[in-house]
């Protein structure tokens, strides 16, 4: 239990930078300016889609050649989908759905990966979305559990 426990602590003691860090790492290995078989864009890959959406009014080779734009669009859309998932993530941080330990940065990141109400879906009805490539829900729910985001 000790070893248990000083994992756990180590974990929970991983930040926002860190985050943001692997985060990108799994997207696109930290890579401002790959876009994927499916048109994702940048080290986050977003669709250009959801670009708009945030209100990024740049073209796609503007957007792949700024870094800071990129990060920025990552904060924004994170404290977007923080703000629809706001109530799911009070009813489900700290809990364990299917044997996988449930927090806000799980949710978050899922959410980033398959849009939050797929993320919905599964907490609430156990449905596994995956993405192109076959990334699910539960990959980045568990990979992504216990960072401390402090969005606000």
């Amino acid at each position: 239990y000790i070893n248990n426990y000083i994992v756990y602590e180590a974990v929970c003691n991983l930040s926002l930078d860190d985050f943001i860090y692997e985060l990108g790492f799994r997207e696109s290995t930290n890579r401002y300016y790959v876009v994927n078989t499916y048109g994702y864009l940048g080290r986050y890959q977003f669709s250009y889609r959801t670009l708009r959406n945030l209100g990024f009014k740049v073209s796609k080779k503007e957007f792949l050649q700024n870094e800071l734009l990129q990060d920025q669009a990552l904060i924004q859309l994170l404290l977007h989908n923080k703000q629809l998932l706001n109530k799911t993530i009070k009813e489900y941080d700290g809990k364990y759905v299917n044997g996988i330990r449930i927090t806000e940065s799980g949710i978050l990141a899922a959410a980033h990966l398959l849009g939050p109400y797929r993320v919905k879906r599964y907490l609430k009805y156990g449905e596994i979305a995956q993405d192109g490539y076959g990334t699910t829900v539960t990959d980045y729910i568990s990979h992504f559990s216990g960072y401390s985001l402090n969005l606000g």
